[in-house]
C-alpha cells in the first residue's frame, strides 16, 4: 500500500504529464490545418500531371527510360515516416507495411528511408539501407527533389529495377492508411483517359517525346512531394488523436489516485483518533 506522500507525488507527476500532452495536442491541432490545406491543394495538380502523362503515353511516346519495364532483380522500397514519435502506431504501421512490401519483393530489396523513425526501426532489418534523409530543417520541395533525383538516378543506372513508395494516405483526422504505390518505372497505362471522337486531343510542342522527357522527372518529383505532404498531415492527425487520448487517460488516473489518496488520508486520521480515544480510555482505567 503506497503512503500518502507517494500518492501525492504520483498525482503531481501525472498533472505535469497531462500539461505536456495537452500542449502537444494543441500544437498538433494548430499544425494539422495548414498541413491539410497544403495536401489538398497539391492533389489537383498531381491529377492533372498524371492525366497529361497518360495522354503522352497513349500518343506513342513510351520509349523514355523511366517508363521501361525490365526484369526485377533488385527491388527497392521508398519509406516515409516521421522524425518524432508520440503519435500512436503511426510510424510502426508504416514500417510494417514497408517490411511486408520488401518481404514480397525479395531479399535483395534496398531501402530508401525518409524520416528518423523509419531508420531507427529498420536499422537491424535484413535489408540494405541505400539512402536516408531526415525531415527536420529541409523544405519539402527541396527534400522531394533530392529524393526523386536519387531514386531516379539509381533506377536509370540499373542499381534498382523497381521502386515502391510506402507513405501514409490521409483519409481523415481519425483514419490514416499506409499505402504502397509503385513509383518507378512510371506506369502509364492505368486509368488511361478515353476521349470521345468529338473531343479535341492535346497538342504538344515541340513534340510528345520532348514534353515527356521534361514531364516525367517532374512527375516523379511531385509524387514524392505529395507523399511528404500526405505523411505530414497524417502524422499531425495521429499525434492529435494520441495526445488527446493520453490527456484523457491522465485525467482518469488523477481522479482514481485522488480518490485513493483521500481514502488513505481519511484512514490515517481515523487511526489517529482511535489511538487518542484508546489512550484516554486507558488513563481513565
Amino acid at each position: 500500500m503506497p503512503t500518502l506522500r507517494q500518492l501525492r507525488d504520483r498525482v503531481k507527476s501525472l498533472k505535469n504529464t497531462q500539461q505536456i500532452t495537452r500542449a502537444m495536442k494543441m500544437v498538433a491541432g494548430a499544425r494539422i490545418r495548414r498541413a491539410e490545406l497544403a495536401m489538398k491543394a497539391a492533389r489537383p495538380y498531381a491529377t492533372a500531371v498524371g492525366d497529361m502523362l497518360r495522354e503522352l503515353a497513349n500518343g506513342g511516346a513510351k520509349d523514355h527510360p523511366l517508363l521501361q519495364e525490365r526484369e526485377v532483380r533488385t527491388p527497392a522500397v521508398l519509406l516515409m515516416t516521421a522524425d518524432k514519435g508520440l503519435c500512436g502506431a503511426f510510424n510502426s504501421n508504416l514500417v510494417r507495411s514497408a517490411l511486408n512490401t520488401a518481404k514480397t519483393a525479395g531479399p535483395q530489396t534496398r531501402l530508401y528511408l525518409v524520416g528518423l523513425k523509419g531508420r531507427v526501426q529498420l536499422r537491424k532489418s535484413p535489408y540494405e539501407i541505400a539512402e536516408y534523409w531526415p525531415l527536420l530543417g529541409t523544405p519539402f520541395a527541396e527534400l522531394g527533389r533530392a529524393v526523386a533525383r536519387k531514386v531516379s538516378d539509381d533506377f536509370l543506372a540499373g542499381l534498382v529495377d523497381d521502386v515502391t513508395l510506402v507513405s501514409s494516405r490521409f483519409v481523415s483526422t481519425i483514419v490514416q492508411r499506409p499505402t504502397p504505390v509503385r513509383l518507378l518505372p512510371v506506369s502509364s497505362g492505368e486509368g488511361a483517359v478515353r476521349r470521345s471522337p468529338t473531343q479535341n486531343s492535346y497538342e504538344f510542342e515541340p513534340d510528345t517525346k520532348s514534353v515527356l522527357a521534361a514531364l516525367l522527372p517532374k512527375y516523379v518529383e511531385f509524387t514524392v512531394f505529395q507523399a511528404l505532404l500526405e505523411t505530414q498531415a497524417s502524422e499531425f492527425a495521429a499525434r492529435l488523436l494520441a495526445m488527446s487520448n493520453a490527456t484523457d487517460n491522465a485525467g482518469k488516473l488523477i481522479d482514481d489516485l485522488t480518490l485513493v489518496m483521500n481514502k488513505t488520508r481519511q484512514a490515517a486520521i481515523t487511526k489517529e483518533i482511535l489511538e487518542i480515544v484508546g489512550g484516554a480510555e486507558a488513563l481513565k482505567g
